[in-house]
């Protein structure tokens, strides 16, 4: 480090980063030196100065990049890296022309998908993926000629995109939460209707219950989750309902017993599953909250209780605290 307490921002210094960060990503203080060398250099050597020459400066962020393709290979889930190229690209994005940053943060889109194709989990590669699809929605929406602003929009796209990487792994977490976050601004760019959102709800339903039926004993809790995320527009105790939120108490209290009575058939072979009991439970609060009583089809749902604390012990004190909820 004597190299950066003497403000030493050459190529050599760069080089010596180099060598230093191939061995070792998550030396950060390294990374911040390197930020140092590369805005004196940008500058021409002179850090105080405000002009750049911007084939130079591409010049640099060209061959940086290149430098951490191998490194992110390497170490795919190293947030230094990650960290790093965002900056990078920040740094193109403010000092060159536009033409030249949107061609770099397009080739971005298509390096996250070459690694989620190969690590379709790796949650970096998505936060990564969201940064850059959000940067380039961005970019499009103004007019090069009127200056006015253009509506581009890359949700459709990237809905599509993540129905792809579930279909190939069911599992996929990072798949299912972008999901649920795209959905509310993909309803909205659609100008749906309530039967327009109706009809998506309960087709969204219908893929993760074939998915849950599949494997009902699976302990993947990615499924349930997005059938949490689902079934939260029945609950009138929460707020925001993004998918039905003027949905009449009638259809949630018909969806709520529709709800019940798959899982229920779904306990027949799965009786070890967990989720299903816990989803059970999660429905009969929200039928309760909506009438202010256990209704027949939730006549159970103390015997669930019994069940969770049998399955899932180390939630014992939440598990006896429902139990206490719900017997009079």
């Amino acid at each position: 480090m004597a190299s950066k307490e003497d403000c030493e921002y050459t190529t050599d210094a760069l080089q010596l980063t180099t060598r230093l960060l191939d061995q070792n990503p998550e030396y950060y203080s390294i990374w911040n030196y390197r930020r140092l060398i590369l805005q004196s250099l940008f500058a021409g050597g002179n850090p105080t100065s405000d002009e750049h020459d911007p084939d130079k400066v591409q010049q640099y962020i060209v061959s940086d990049l290149a430098f951490l393709l191998p490194l992110l290979r390497k170490f795919p889930k190293c947030y230094w890296i990650w960290n790093y190229r965002l900056w990078l690209l920040s740094e193109a994005s403010r000092l060159l022309p536009t033409p030249a940053t949107h061609q770099l943060w397009q080739q971005e889109l298509s390096l996250v998908n070459k690694m989620l194709s190969l690590d379709g989990r790796n949650f970096h590669g998505w936060g990564y993926r969201r940064t850059v699809t959000s940067t380039l929605e961005q970019m499009m929406s103004m007019s090069a000629e009127a200056d006015q602003p253009i509506i581009e929009s890359m949700t459709e796209t990237e809905f599509k995109y993540t129905t792809k990487m579930i279909e190939t792994n069911l599992s996929n977490f990072s798949a299912w939460h972008r999901r649920s976050k795209l959905i509310p601004k993909l309803l909205n760019e659609r100008n749906a209707d309530h039967a327009d959102r109706c009809q998506f709800l309960n087709e969204e339903l219908q893929d993760v219950e074939r998915a849950l039926w599949a494997d009902p004993d699976s302990k993947d809790q990615s499924l349930w989750f997005y059938h949490q995320y689902l079934i939260s527009n029945f609950d009138a105790r929460t707020e925001v309902n993004v998918i039905c939120p003027d949905l009449p108490v009638s259809e949630k209290l018909d969806n709520l017993k529709d709800q019940i009575e798959n899982l229920i058939k779904m306990l027949e072979g799965a009786e070890s599953c967990k989720w299903i009991y816990q989803r059970l439970v999660d429905l009969a609060l929200m039928s309760k909250a909506i009438t202010g009583e256990w209704p027949v089809e939730f006549s159970d749902v103390e015997t669930w209780v019994d069940r969770l604390l049998n399955f899932d012990p180390l939630r014992k004190g939440r598990w006896m605290d429902l139990k206490e909820q719900i017997v009079p």
